[in-house]
């Protein structure tokens, strides 16, 4: 568990990170899951749009996320959300 101090440094770091992932009309998916599990291994943290054709809410996916891959939900602003754990192999990001 984050502090809300680290959260803020986390949410700091993340704006200037671009958004890889898109969720759409497919949601959340077993092929997604995994590709979120290798960047977040390779980039410790993650920036993720939802689409409005998935029909699902930003918090909840965040949350829903979090929970699946293990990950602190970092940020959920309108249709963006963030996600980051601490990498293995490759840490990068001191908070």
């Amino acid at each position: 568990m984050i502090t809300s101090k680290q959260r803020a440094a986390l949410r700091a770091l993340a704006n200037p990170v671009p958004t890889i992932f898109q969720i759409g009309k497919g949601g959340i998916n077993d092929n997604l899951i995994r590709q979120l599990d290798d960047a977040l291994e390779a980039r410790e943290l993650v920036k993720i749009r939802v689409l409005e054709t998935s029909f699902l809410n930003p918090k909840d996916t965040l949350n829903e996320l979090a929970q699946i891959l293990g990950a602190e939900a970092v940020q959920a602003i309108g249709s963006r959300i963030v996600l980051y754990r601490e990498s293995k192999e490759n840490k990068t990001i001191t908070i």
